[in-house]
């Protein structure tokens, strides 16, 4: 609570005591204005920060980020919360007052139309003019629309199978029971669906998923809930098999991998396992074919791992320098192709750290060979290489050109150094995208696909064990794939569970999620 210092009895005052007065009161709206000025640069601030250590949170040793994000997203909350609270309980100066206004505008936005409305009418008190007594007619209306939320709720559905008995010689007849996703469970494919995404989409953890649904006076037992989760990976082992086989059918492919730290047994300790992606889109170059992503996991990250993931794979690997990769690209039937976003990364350090001018040079040139990328995305696959061949091949040769003869100029240990010779390094596998259209200049499809995987760690901190680890990887898959199809992966999941105990494991495909989509968006406008 605000204590307001009363004013004096104005009428009292001398002239003397009116003019001191009105000085304080002008320091004191300065002072006030100086700081919000000054908590406002520190949002500013904190704002700018956080992005840039964004940039940097998928990127090499990223999960040492995590917290640091975390604190100052918590600093960034308290600091706009205390500047609105404070701005809404004190008078402040019309300056100090436009900047709040101008900040709550930036905020708004047009709720969505999808959304379905709730009309309530608001007449007035008065029934007659309430300065002629004369009656009242419609002129128009003023409409404000506020964002609510109304929590889902949990429903029992009570499957009622009637006995019949025949007049004439008792037989009894009576309707099979509805198949369950899970046996003798209690879960229906809605709830399955919902753990699942709030465990994987959402990287809510289980013991924190039934902390909230206590809230609703539904007890769920972590053991439970873990159960289902067991119970829908081993359900679902045909369907991320007919993804992985969808994904390793493509002539091109992105491939990363990225750290899971799981529980070792017996000790207590944690091992650090893997996560490796294998991401199908080629919709850049206009292919219709729907794009898909694939995870697998390991308990360590040995070559021999994406050699078996990618052993019916032929066709192109877009990918980073891990020499896991060589034996993948011996004997010709997996071509390498490099990245250039990892070519970048290195140069992008040294200039926000140093300012080096070798450095803003190369992002200088690679920004132009992006902005050749952003006019042709969506063109054909032959399209794009004529334009790169024309365009994109000229840059890329006056850069590497520049790059030998930078070379020679710098010190042997420098970082700009080993930037450069990392780059000249992979420059055969970096030129390949120029020479076929399908092609990305980068490996970006497949890092965004971690993004999840990155995020999901800061909650999960390990993995409980290699079988975890497997499941998540086959949650991911179907969860990611839905999203890179524009689907709801809650409504997909949802859907999915609802046919699969009865779909004919021959036709398992079916129930992929761009082949459930159309059933899907009918369903969504029926809804609404």
């Amino acid at each position: 609570m605000i204590l307001r210092a009363s004013l004096p009895d104005l009428n009292t005052l001398t002239p003397e005591a009116l003019k001191a007065l009105i000085v304080a009161q002008h320091e004191q709206i300065l002072s006030k204005d100086e700081q919000l000025a000054s908590r406002d640069e520190e949002i500013e601030r904190l704002k700018l920060l956080i992005a840039k250590l964004r940039r940097m949170q998928f990127g090499r040793k990223s999960e040492k980020l995590d917290w640091q994000i975390e604190q100052l997203e918590l600093k960034l909350d308290e600091l706009v919360a205390s500047r609105t609270q404070q701005a809404a309980a004190s008078p402040v100066s019309p300056l100090a007052a436009s900047a709040v206004n101008q900040e709550r505008k930036r905020g708004r936005y047009r709720l969505p139309a999808h959304l379905p409305r709730e009309t309530r009418k608001i007449l007035p008190k008065q029934e007659a003019c309430p300065d002629c007594s004369g009656g009242l007619k419609f002129l128009g209306e003023d409409v404000s629309e506020t964002l609510e939320y109304v929590p889902e709720h949990f429903k029992v559905i009570r499957q009622v199978r009637v006995k019949l008995a025949c007049v004439r010689c008792d037989k009894i007849v009576q309707a099979e029971a509805p198949s369950r996703p899970i046996e003798r469970g209690i879960a229906g494919p809605g709830l399955l669906a919902h753990v699942l995404v709030s465990k994987y989409a959402d990287h809510l953890p289980l013991y924190r998923q039934a902390e909230i649904y206590a809230r609703d006076g539904v007890e769920l037992d972590r053991s439970t809930m873990a159960d289902w989760v067991g119970g829908c990976s081993r359900l679902l082992e045909p369907l991320v098999e007919a993804l992985r086989r969808h994904v390793m059918s493509a002539e091109k492919l992105h491939a990363d991998d990225t750290p899971v730290p799981v529980l070792a047994p017996g000790n207590g300790k944690t091992k650090t396992g893997r996560l490796w992606t294998y991401v199908r889109d080629d919709r850049p170059w206009g292919d219709q074919t729907p794009p898909a992503v694939w995870y697998a996991y390991t308990p360590d990250r040995k070559g021999e791992h994406p050699r078996a993931h990618l052993r019916e794979f032929s066709g192109t690997l877009q990918a980073d320098a891990y020499a896991g990769y060589g034996t993948v690209y011996e004997g010709g039937r997996v071509k390498e192709s490099a990245c250039m976003a990892h070519i970048r990364r290195p140069f992008y350090d040294l200039y926000e750290a140093h300012k080096s001018a070798v450095a803003k040079e190369a992002l200088e040139r690679i920004a132009a060979l992006y902005a050749i990328e952003d006019k042709i995305r969506g063109r054909s696959a032959e399209e794009r290489r004529q334009e790169r061949n024309e365009h994109s091949r000229p840059l890329l040769e006056s850069m590497k050109q520049w790059m030998e003869e930078t070379l020679g100029k710098l010190s042997r240990k420098s970082d700009t150094t080993k930037a450069i010779r990392y780059a000249l390094g992979r420059w055969d596998a970096l030129m390949r995208y120029c020479d076929d259209g399908h092609l990305e200049i980068d490996n970006s499809a497949a890092e965004r696909s971690l993004r999840a995987v990155v995020l999901g760690r800061k909650n999960y901190l390990f993995a409980g064990s290699d079988a975890g680890g497997e499941r998540a990887a086959a949650i991911y898959g179907l969860i990611g794939t839905a999203k890179l199809n524009g689907l709801n992966p809650e409504a997909y999941l949802r859907e999915m569970l609802s046919r699969i105990p009865d779909h004919p494991i021959n036709r398992i495909e079916d129930l992929l999620p761009w082949n459930l989509a159309a059933e899907l968006a009918e369903s969504s406008h029926r809804a609404a």
